[in-house]
């Protein structure tokens, strides 16, 4: 645990110098880029109960042959790949959490995870600065990370089974919002009338304006609340899981932030964050709703349904199974 820490501790800052400075070699990327591939493919191959040596293995491959061939096609597929790692390692490092404040601190954890996978995204362009099409590399990686979130959730035991009629409400809702808002942002930015699409962006640049940046809509309307109340719940039933797998929302776009080469660190910040206290206000607002619905009403009584939530999960580190 203490060498995968200091490895991706290591590459960060070797991607970071590159980012920041000219002065230091490009090589220093490569390496960092590869390196920091491959322990997210280990630490998400441990966390699943897979095959963590030839997981690493494979994507410091994948990452040789990107550098060694220069060939732009996988380049971006590694960054992809990268992306995609991180994300859905994100969500499965996660920890039941039996109170709020607790399911907050989870999803400020799975963004930190996220943040890493954003350098290792960038390293696999030149001075660590990836030059692609944002939305269809961000369509590509959200994509790609739900349905390996879905698939690890279902495969690490959670299954249909016991979902209950809530559950289905709950998963099916998601998986709608999530189509609609990637439907709808792409249908306006295609067809959209110039009237419709300028009162957008001026509603945007307005808000931009007057708080610095603009919280993300999909982080902040589906991937933190997910995340919140998922952990929240697996502290209560196994089912949480399928909650947490739409936590990807948070994970994803994180991990495809610095693709965006016109947003100032200022912007960046400033969004990531307002990002996290409107989704967590409105994950606390869920699971308010929730505990009114099962019959928690009062102080005394979420504090004593809290202190007897303790549904056991391996360590953070540690196999699922």
């Amino acid at each position: 645990m203490g060498l995968w820490v200091l490895v991706v501790l290591a590459a960060t800052v070797g991607i970071v110098a590159v980012r920041v400075s000219a002065d230091v070699p490009d090589a220093v990327r490569q390496v960092a880029a590869g390196s920091l591939s491959a322990a997210l493919a280990l630490a998400l191959a441990v966390r699943t109960g897979g095959r963590p040596v030839w997981a690493a293995v494979l994507a410091a491959g994948t990452a040789t042959a990107a550098f060694v061939t220069g060939w732009e096609p996988l380049l971006d597929g590694a960054a992809v790949g990268t992306g995609v790692l991180a994300a859905t390692l994100g969500v499965m490092a996660t920890v039941p959490a039996a109170t709020v404040g607790r399911a907050v601190r989870e999803a400020l954890i799975a963004t930190a995870i996220g943040w890493v996978g954003a350098l290792g995204v960038v390293a696999y362009g030149p001075r660590a600065r990836l030059d692609v099409d944002l939305v269809r590399f961000g369509y590509a990686v959200l994509g790609l990370s739900l349905v390996g979130a879905i698939a690890l959730v279902y495969r690490l035991g959670a299954g249909l089974h016991g979902l209950g009629r809530r559950g289905y409400v709950v998963a099916g809702g998601a998986v709608l919002m999530l189509a609609f808002a990637l439907a709808y942002s792409e249908a306006i930015a295609q067809w959209g009338s110039r009237d419709l699409v300028g009162t957008i962006d001026d509603f945007r640049d307005s808000t931009k304006d007057l708080l610095g940046a603009v919280p993300h809509p999909i982080m902040a309307l589906l991937g933190y609340p997910a995340l919140v109340w998922g952990v929240f719940m697996r502290a209560r039933r196994r089912q949480g899981w399928w909650v947490c797998a739409f936590g990807v929302a948070v994970t994803s776009p994180t991990a495809t932030r610095l693709v965006a080469q016109d947003l100032s660190t200022n912007s960046v910040v400033l969004g990531a964050l307002y990002s996290v206290l409107a989704g967590s206000a409105i994950g606390y607002l869920v699971i308010r709703v929730e505990q009114s619905l099962t019959g928690t009403h009062g102080r005394r009584a979420r504090r004593d349904e809290e202190a007897e939530a303790h549904r056991p999960e391996p360590r953070r580190f540690e196999p699922l199974h």
